[in-house]
């Protein structure tokens, strides 16, 4: 039977820009989303969604009120679908066995125990949220302990491969859309279930079918990849300034090189986000778990040379400032993880900003999209006292605001904005000499030298 009624569980960054565009591509079929947190699905139902994607605001008012709806009743919204996409939190684990580097599935399987509880006859339950390796049989097991003799399950792998900034394009034209299945006939039948929903907008060539458990752990392994090419190319940021060499020149030489490529070598401050740190050091569990410590001890390098590489450039930033940042007002231009999106998830600016206050700098910050309440709470989160951030602490509106009186200026994220910056109003507004520290390569370093600056570059140097 065709579907025609999908319900999601979670509103996050996942959930709602996906089902977003399935009910903007399938007309035909009712889509809702379900979360418990009624402050963001009031969000959803606004006009200022809890969400910032490029794009997105256009495809949720071409459905919502047709056949997308945001709620806060689970129960109903699993009662009346034939298909639940899964896509709730899956943060690491801070407590207990496995703790800094296991997935908390605690909410997967509330999930899985509610859908038990509420359905009746048949549903294709749908794998959203990154999971480990085998979390389907848990929620085979929870499903099949707990629901009614009348209700009847598959469940499927469908991970994303969303980049935060391009989300929109990215569901639009996906490289791939990956589903994993059992090799039984309701297996497959729930498979061509959700093979025929996205084929109303994707080339069936994109889209991969495998098992389940090659599609769990394809998500941890792509994510891992992109990550160790970003590690990698930063390790060699720091070898290009003590060389002389141009890390972006490195990059674009071997980069054209067809069996490297050049996406995700631009050399940063580091690696942010929900998924990458996250998912790294699930695989790093899932190896010591398979008793494979030299597979784990790989791939927690990369988390390591992240960390270094955040360190590094703070250390830039109080040794060209004659050894201290006391008192000093340092300008930061950017706190979401990358550019176009509020999300500040394990964003290098805060690693950064926390660093700077510990040494007692004076952080002026500015970001076109992450507010002030979301800024605070990071940092506090960070271990960041809230008398400090009381005195040392401001959040600005507008970059030129930030630099006023400002000893440097840091740039750690790449906002398209700050390329049309004009430098002769930065540079005036400064104290002398005038510092900038550019974490993202956003700046040009040779305009900003024309104009006076003191300029560090990443993979550049001074």
């Amino acid at each position: 039977m065709p579907i025609q009624s999908i319900c999601c569980l979670g509103a996050g960054y996942v959930g709602g820009p996906t089902m977003a565009m399935i009910a903007a591509k399938c007309p035909d079929i009712q889509v809702t989303v379900a979360d418990m947190n009624g402050e963001r699905i009031a969000a959803w139902n606004s006009d200022c969604l809890p969400v910032y994607e490029p794009g997105l605001d256009a495809v949720v008012q071409s459905a919502r009120g047709r056949n997308l709806h945001f709620t806060t009743d689970i129960r109903g919204a699993i009662a009346a679908a034939d298909l639940i996409f899964v896509s709730v939190g899956t943060p690491t684990k801070s407590y207990g066995i496995g703790a800094g580097r296991a997935a908390d599935l605690r909410y997967v399987e509330s999930a899985a125990r509610l859908i038990a509880e509420v359905s009746k006859g048949h549903k294709i339950i749908v794998e959203k949220s990154t999971i480990p390796v085998k979390t389907a049989s848990a929620i085979q097991a929870i499903l099949a302990a707990n629901s009614s003799a009348e209700a009847t399950f598959e469940v499927l792998s469908n991970p994303e491969f969303l980049a935060e900034g391009t989300a929109v394009a990215d569901m639009e034209a996906p490289d791939r859309i990956l589903i994993g299945g059992e090799p039984t006939a309701g297996g497959k039948a729930a498979v061509e279930a959700l093979v025929a929903i996205y084929a109303h907008w994707i080339p069936r060539e994109r889209i991969l079918t495998t098992n389940l458990w090659s599609s769990e752990l394809s998500k941890l392994v792509a994510n891992a990849f992109l990550a160790q090419r970003i590690s990698s190319i930063n390790s060699i940021s720091a070898l290009c300034e003590a060389t002389g060499a141009d890390v972006d020149e490195v990059a674009r030489a071997i980069g054209m090189d067809s069996r490297i490529g050049p996406k995700f070598l631009k050399a940063s401050i580091g690696f942010g986000g929900s998924c990458f740190q996250k998912d790294l050091l699930n695989l790093v569990y899932l190896c010591e778990s398979f008793h494979l410590p030299d597979v784990a001890e790989y791939w927690r390098q990369v988390i390591h040379l992240n960390d270094w590489q955040k360190s590094r450039f703070v250390e830039k930033i109080v040794r060209a400032l004659f050894n201290t940042v006391n008192g000093k007002r340092v300008a930061i231009f950017g706190f979401a993880f990358k550019k176009d999106t509020n999300d500040t998830r394990e964003s290098p600016a805060i690693h950064v900003c926390r660093d700077l206050l510990r040494e007692h700098a004076r952080l002026a910050i500015y970001d076109p999209r992450v507010d002030a309440a979301t800024i605070r709470r990071d940092l506090a989160e960070a271990g960041i006292p809230a008398e400090l951030l009381d005195s040392n602490l401001e959040i600005c509106a507008d970059p030129y605001a930030a630099a006023a009186s400002a000893h440097a200026l840091a740039a750690l994220t790449e906002w398209d904005e700050f390329r049309s910056l004009d430098l002769s109003r930065l540079y005036d507004l400064m104290l002398k000499p005038a510092f900038v520290f550019d974490g993202r390569a956003v700046l040009s370093s040779e305009s900003l030298k024309a104009h006076g600056f003191n300029t560090f570059t990443i993979g550049q140097g001074f």
